[in-house]
């Protein structure tokens, strides 16, 4: 009788599959840690870029009160009237915007200060134009530490990129430093051709020493903004720094020669060199509203290409949740195909029993019979003659 074999089933591999499994949802923790740092890393780079902005805002409201600072000084070291509209309203620009951004850049001690200063000065020189060149020269003192401050507080000093930084050297440093360096300037040989002969010497002296300050500023702009030029990616920066940059350039080349000492005399003529300054703030003016307008179509560049590197990021990220999120859901329907395989369903057939009488085998006519050799279970047609002799 033919025992039918019993049907060995196939382990399901349910812990390769739960393995797998979890090693890919391992890789959401890399990945997790990876965006969470992007997102940090984007969210102080464009905090320090914004801050940035603000600081260039800051620097442009400054603009109108060292023009007008520069201006009112010249007008009271002369002994004329000052008008107190223009400044007026030079220090109300300012005001706005402290208001706006001054607690983000801290800069509002400062200026509380530097507007008292302003508000305390006089209209005319009074007679004593020694007396209002001293005061305004401690306005524009507090002027030039504030620009530092809006520098230092809104990161413009610590910019990354080599044009931006240039750029900000020169709009916060060096042309406010030249601007009313050289108006002082312009003010104190005024102010010496009227001294006694006994001190004119001693006024010669200052005024060399104030020459080599109101200088080296602007020079050291020149070269700023050339090397912001050579350093940057833009092509709109040197097509519009360029060609106030000469203009300014050429100014300053008259300024110097007019500011040294004349022949035969210790000071320079006071009226080419106050014409001379005045063509060299003039140039100051027009290169100031290109170098604000420039650093703040890189400073709002760069935050666009943040912006759009923290899109394909989220993008990227969004992507590999998906993928892994299909890669699971694959798994677990997988791991539950292989557990159901694992029970026993109940509606396969049971194994046939062996019957408890089988039945006799059929029987044989005798015509039919045929010898069977002894020992031998074969028929007997399954002899042959060589059988015999074994």
């Amino acid at each position: 009788m033919t025992v039918p074999a019993s049907r060995v089933r196939r382990r399901p591999a349910v812990p390769g599959r739960t393995l797998t499994l979890v090693l890919v949802l391992a890789l959401l923790a890399p990945l997790g840690l990876i965006f969470i740092q992007a997102e940090r890393d984007f969210a102080d780079d464009h905090d320090l870029v914004s801050r940035e902005r603000l600081g260039v805002r800051y620097l442009r409201a400054l603009g109108p009160v060292t023009d007008t600072l520069v201006e009112a000084q010249a007008i009271a070291v002369a002994e004329g009237a000052v008008s107190r509209a223009s400044l007026t309203a030079a220090i109300e620009g300012v005001a706005e915007v402290d208001n706006a951004v001054g607690d983000e850049l801290r800069t509002h001690e400062r200026w509380a200060g530097l507007r008292a200063k302003l508000e305390a000065l006089p209209d005319r020189g009074i007679g004593d134009p020694e007396a209002a060149y001293r005061a305004y020269g401690e306005a524009s003192d507090l002027l030039l530490a504030l620009y530092r401050k809006v520098r230092e507080s809104s990161g413009l000093i610590r910019d990354p990129r080599s044009d931006s930084f240039f750029l900000q050297d020169g709009i916060g440093g060096d042309l406010p430093t030249a601007t009313v360096l050289a108006g002082r300037l312009v003010d104190l040989a005024r102010l010496s051709a009227k001294r006694p002969a006994a001190e004119r010497a001693r006024a010669g002296a200052e005024l060399a020493e104030l020459r080599v300050a109101a200088l080296g500023p602007a020079t050291d702009l020149v070269t700023d903004l050339r090397s912001a030029v050579d350093s940057s990616e833009s092509t709109d920066l040197g097509a519009n720094v360029l060609t106030p940059l000469d203009t300014y350039q050429r100014s300053l080349e008259t300024f110097a020669v007019y500011s040294a000492p004349g022949a035969g005399r210790s000071a320079p003529g006071t009226d080419q060199l106050t014409k001379a300054g005045i063509s060299a703030q003039n140039a100051a003016k027009q290169l100031r509203t290109v170098i604000l307008d420039q650093l703040d179509a890189l400073l709002r560049e760069r935050l666009d290409t943040l912006e759009r590197d923290r899109l394909l990021g989220r993008i990227a990220a969004g992507a590999a949740v998906l993928l892994i999120a299909g890669i699971v859901a694959l798994h677990v329907a997988a791991l539950r195909r292989d557990r159901s395989r694992a029970t026993p369903s109940r509606r396969e057939p049971a194994e046939a029993a062996p019957a408890a009488h089988p039945a006799p085998p059929p029987a044989v006519p005798e015509d039919d019979r045929q010898p069977v050799a002894v020992g031998h279970g074969g028929d007997a047609d399954r002899w042959r003659p060589f059988d015999a002799a074994r």
